[in-house]
């Protein structure tokens, strides 16, 4: 994959992304804000990782009756992928906060959810966000042969049974982070010259690699079993349990932006051309739901406005209620889509129709 073949037009005729951007402008200048976030989003990073590691404390420190224990792991769970969405992803995109010290801080978060900044930033800032929906180039909608996610993808006969078996296979994203794919990713990207920024020097972002995976197992599992003498089942099933729902929360999150039914998935020409602007491009692919949900809104830090993040990507969620009617109404006005679910249990539906049609078709 070589992603300078992929060429955005660059004629927008009706200028939708000068008028929006404009607009948004005038609305922070307007309300007198900051495009990153503030207290809100301060309170709210408190309180994931509250949720995150309270639990895990507990755990270490008083017997607990079995089911409590269970409880607790998944509450981790619930946390951690709370930290992910409202925390890590705002740092990690530089909207967190107006300093960069603090935006690389809490990104760094992501070590103890066991992933990598440098893998992450490349996938979802410069792939996923660059080229998104395209098969070949955004990450985000290859499975590989486990889960055809559009029509571009190779069919094979069990993707019949995509839309049943699906919700089993999701749950495991954050164990592939932590096992198998950061490496894959590294030896990849550092191979293809890809960074979001500075590129870094091989033998560091290795070195930053091995380290990080080695405290995360310590602190996890070594230190529990071997230090504070937990039984290494309990370890490991309460390992497994947080990280399954975590992972369960995300890919479901995920996938509700961009893989239904009224999402779509556009393809470069013969020489690498796209009909669209990159903007507009955005308008196609990405899907809102459940915006008038506030414990979604709160809970998804902001990751239901895909529309406006996408767009958007360096305002902080926490903006995305406010500038919402504007990216709507702007995308109306030159007769654009806005794509939204009304709710999460519609998405979650069109999530499912869409596996099923795309497991029944085999051709283009």
């Amino acid at each position: 994959m070589n992603t300078n073949n992929i060429q955005f037009s660059r004629i927008d005729s009706a200028k939708f992304f000068r008028t929006l951007n404009r607009r948004v402008n005038n609305y922070f200048k307007e309300n007198n804000l900051e495009k990153n976030g503030n207290w809100k989003l301060h309170f709210k990073a408190i309180c994931m990782f509250a949720i995150f590691l309270t639990p895990y404390f507990l755990l270490l420190t008083i017997d607990l009756p079995g089911w409590v224990q269970v409880l607790l792991t998944v509450v981790m769970g619930v946390g951690m992928a709370g930290v992910g969405m409202n925390v890590m992803h705002d740092a990690n995109h530089g909207s967190y906060s107006k300093n960069k010290w603090v935006n690389k801080i809490l990104g760094g978060s992501i070590y103890i959810l066991a992933g990598n900044v440098y893998n992450w930033q490349v996938q979802h800032n410069v792939l996923h966000h660059t080229y998104t929906n395209i098969q070949g180039y955004d990450e985000d909608i290859d499975a590989g042969i486990i889960i055809r996610f559009n029509e571009h993808a190779e069919w094979r006969w069990f993707h019949r049974f995509q839309h049943y078996y699906f919700i089993f296979l999701y749950g495991l994203l954050t164990f592939n982070w932590a096992l198998v794919s950061d490496y894959k990713q590294t030896k990849n990207y550092l191979a293809r010259k890809l960074a979001y920024g500075e590129m870094p020097k091989p033998i560091k972002q290795w070195s930053i690699l091995v380290i990080t995976k080695i405290l995360y197992l310590s602190v996890w599992i070594v230190l529990p079993i071997l230090v504070l003498d937990i039984a290494w089942w309990k370890v490991i099933i309460g390992f497994f349990i947080m990280h399954y729902t975590a992972g369960l929360i995300l890919s479901i999150i995920f996938q509700l932006a961009h893989v239904v039914e009224a999402s779509d998935m556009p393809m470069p020409d013969e020489e690498g051309n796209m009909k669209n602007t990159w903007a507009i491009h955005q308008l196609f692919t990405t899907v809102n739901f459940a915006t008038n949900n506030r414990i979604v809104n709160w809970y998804t830090g902001g990751l239901n406005h895909q529309v406006e993040h996408h767009i958007f990507p360096h305002i902080s969620h926490i903006h995305y209620r406010g500038i919402a009617e504007i990216v709507k109404t702007t995308a109306k006005e030159y007769n654009l889509p806005y794509l939204e679910y009304e709710t999460t249990r519609k998405a979650i539906i069109s999530h499912i129709r869409h596996l099923r049609r795309m497991g029944m078709h085999p051709a283009i």
